[in-house]
């Protein structure tokens, strides 16, 4: 195998994640994966590196930031923002933000290759498909690739995510995102699958203490915007195993984004009045970045009571 790494890409509705094995390192039972954190733009004209990419993008205009402000490391002309400050400034400005890309992408009810993001956004600025949102995002997360390690991401072995319920229309388009990205050559792998295979990787040597022949095991990948079922059989015998995709979900719109939604209802319900367009999709943003520090919070306590 030329490639030095195997990159793992969790293009996400919600939030994209990066992982990777260096095969320089890899030894017989010894695979130490590692999370690669991705520089991105936290605030006007700051970079910084994070665990995930905020699947968000922001489409500025003329006046909204000083020159300079969204420029990178690798592209100090960069006319747009991806990542944590796209979504955080988004927020206030939600009518110049594209967001749950993923989901677009395979929506049968639209014309995916046509500019139509952000929805519902006036004429007067200039939109871009699904696809090309999907494409800005695995874009930056090449470009940061390359920016910090030492070999192009695009001459690696790169294995991206898709729902196991998306149609072959979306897969494809998924596949045209990647190249215009300058990702020619991926691997799908459907997340329920990937989920299942890190978990017979962890229980590798025990797996037959959780599965017998004739199981079933189902998989739940409950993501930040869709939710994904995938039923898998367990056949053969104990000491040689053969396992099987036997059905999949539908596609469901159904994650932590309709927790942000249910959240901004009953925000509007409190305040007692109708918002219009704008001031909701404000307030829905602001009710995601309540809810992202609840949870930061939360988790914070726990640790400091678990030590």
């Amino acid at each position: 195998m030329k490639a030095r790494y195997i990159v793992g890409i969790d293009l996400g509705t919600t939030n994209s994640a990066v992982a990777y094995v260096d095969l320089h390192d890899a030894r017989p039972g010894s695979i130490n994966i590692l999370t690669f954190n991705i520089p991105q733009l936290v605030s006007q004209g700051r970079v910084a590196e994070r665990p995930a990419l905020p699947s968000f993008l922001y489409l500025p205009g003329e006046y909204d930031f000083q020159a300079g402000a969204t420029s990178l490391p690798w592209d100090p002309e960069r006319a747009y923002v991806v990542g944590s400050f796209a979504r955080d400034h988004g927020g206030l400005v939600p009518g110049r933000l594209v967001s749950s890309g993923k989901s677009w992408l395979c929506h049968g009810g639209v014309d995916r290759e046509a500019p139509i993001l952000p929805w519902g956004a006036g004429d007067e600025m200039d939109k871009v498909s699904p696809i090309t949102a999907s494409s800005r995002y695995l874009q930056h997360i090449r470009e940061a690739w390359d920016y910090n390690m030492p070999e192009p991401l695009e001459t690696q072995m790169v294995v991206l995510t898709v729902p196991a319920s998306f149609d072959e229309v979306a897969r494809e388009l998924t596949l045209r995102a990647s190249k215009e990205a300058g990702l020619p050559a991926v691997t799908l792998l459907e997340e329920p699958l990937a989920a299942f295979y890190a978990w017979l990787s962890f229980n590798e040597g025990q797996w037959n203490t959780f599965l017998q022949p004739g199981d079933l095991l189902l998989v739940c990948d409950v993501g930040g915007g869709t939710t994904d079922f995938t039923l898998i059989s367990c056949e053969g015998d104990p000491d040689i195993p053969k396992f099987e995709r036997v059905a999949v979900g539908d596609h469901l719109l159904l994650g932590g984004d309709n927790m942000d939604l249910s959240l901004a209802t009953l925000a509007e319900k409190a305040i007692g009045q109708e918002l219009d367009t704008a001031r909701w999709n404000t307030l829905y943003h602001q009710c995601r970045q309540a809810k992202a520090v609840s949870y930061t919070h939360l988790r914070a306590h726990e640790t400091k009571a678990n030590l």
